[in-house]
């Protein structure tokens, strides 16, 4: 799947980030961010992808600690300005190959409080291996990956040990192409759809400039929470779920049969996995109409997909061996493959409950945290194609539960106002009250 990542991301000119970010209403110990950000490049975060010279051969990490420091912004900025700074960090320069592939940034705010932003390359690692470099870093962890230095092959060593691991692996190329040609005959519908809406390949997109998707950061009382999801038959996870299928709905986001899909990304990552991405993704199709009052429906949806996520996972799985060999114009063409052929998805990813030490970057507890998927890069052209985009991203933390919304509508005038406006529409329905910061 990290091979199928960077490829991705070469085949259509950008690239999925992750971004982490935190609000201090009081001055940050800078000594203690720097150990933080020195930690960083001793766990997840300390690689980079070193590509095989042989052209269908698979890519390797390779170590590399990113960038000597944090950058500290000279200037204070109001609060108001946290979201266009954010957005600014995360339009920086990051590639997982050729570097850097993350950096931390600090804010000093004008009221005397400070905020920061971790930003990462998706290739590089997911929600969860985010969450889990940041604990390792606040608590002072170093993991031995045992990666090797740049460049420490020569040309002729590398051409040798990849075409013997290429070939050794041919049994494994074989099963996954008999999987490809199974998933294109099972899901005609679904390749079709992602044909029609692959976006276009980057050397054709002309002058068409990246869109500022408008994103927005909410915060809810966890026992709030909690007490709402109970009360109306669900947990924390289907209440989110039902959640962002009602701001579907606000959105637009239903289908010809008046259903919402939703996409419920969730991680498989183990203790000491060092995958960059360790991800499955079901996917439910629901009726929403009365998903704020019973949540009985999507919980037994959502049960069922997951139940149903080894038999799914392996058929969409099983074609990765192949990625290495696939050429970047069918990369780009296979990108909606698995989420249905008419479907409209709302992402909905739930990282669960952060360890504390999530929330200390500089070793004592920040005010706010929050983290993000965010792709600067993406532009109208490709987002217009597929339809638009809405995607949620919730934890919990110290005695709040967050949420990150980006959400785009095909078509439509998109701002901050207005996604403000339906976020607060959303959350009202369901009988909550949020603290919003956009």
């Amino acid at each position: 799947m990290d091979q199928a990542s960077f490829l991705g991301l070469r085949a259509l000119g950008y690239g999925a980030l992750v971004q982490f970010s935190w609000i201090y209403n009081r001055p940050v110990n800078v000594d203690g961010l720097r150990r933080f950000h020195r930690y960083l490049g001793y766990g997840l975060l300390g690689r980079r992808v070193e590509r095989s010279p042989l052209p269908f051969a698979r890519d390797r990490w390779v170590f590399s600690r990113g960038p000597e420091d944090l950058e500290i912004a000279e200037t204070p900025r109001p609060r108001a300005d946290l979201n266009a700074w954010t957005y600014e960090r995360a339009c920086l320069p990051l590639d997982p190959e050729y570097g850097p592939s993350w950096h931390l940034g600090v804010l000093p705010l004008e009221d005397g409080g400070t905020a920061i932003s971790l930003v990462t390359s998706h290739t590089l690692v997911d929600g969860l291996g985010i969450l889990q470099a940041i604990t390792d870093a606040a608590n002072g962890r170093i993991r031995y990956l045992a990666y090797p230095r740049p460049g420490s092959r020569t040309r002729g060593r590398a051409l040798l040990q990849d075409g013997r691991q290429t070939f050794a692996s041919a049994p494994e190329l074989a099963r996954a192409l008999a999987a490809t040609v199974r998933l294109a005959r099972d899901r005609r519908k679904d390749v079709a759809s992602s044909i029609a809406s692959a976006p276009p390949s980057p050397r054709l997109a002309g002058d068409d400039q990246p869109v500022v998707v408008p994103s927005l950061t909410a915060y809810v009382d966890l026992v709030e929470w909690d007490a709402r999801a109970k009360s109306i038959g669900g947990n924390s996870n289907t209440l989110l779920a039902g959640f962002a299928a009602r701001l579907g709905v606000r959105m637009g986001r239903i289908c010809d049969d008046g259903t919402v899909t939703v996409s419920l990304p969730i991680s498989d990552r183990s203790e000491n996995d060092t995958r960059g991405n360790a991800l499955a993704f079901p996917v439910v199709s629901v009726d929403p109409t009365h998903l704020s009052s019973d949540l009985g429906g999507i919980r037994v949806k959502v049960k069922q997909a997951i139940a149903d996520l080894a038999e799914t996972s392996e058929e969409l799985l099983a074609p990765l061996a192949l990625t290495s060999m696939t050429p970047r114009w069918v990369a780009r063409r296979a990108a909606g493959v698995g989420l249905g052929a008419a479907a409209l998805p709302i992402g909905c990813s739930n990282v669960g409950d952060l360890d504390p030490a999530v929330n200390r970057p500089d070793g004592s507890d920040a005010d706010y945290a929050s983290g993000r998927l965010i792709e600067p890069g993406i532009n109208k052209r490709t987002l217009e194609r597929v339809g638009g985009q809405l995607f949620v991203v919730s934890g919990r933390g110290p005695g709040k539960i967050w949420f990150c919304i980006n959400a785009y509508l095909a078509g439509r005038t998109n701002s901050q106002d207005a996604l403000r406006e339906v976020t607060s529409r959303t959350f009202a329905e369901f009988d909550l009250a949020a603290e919003i910061h956009s």
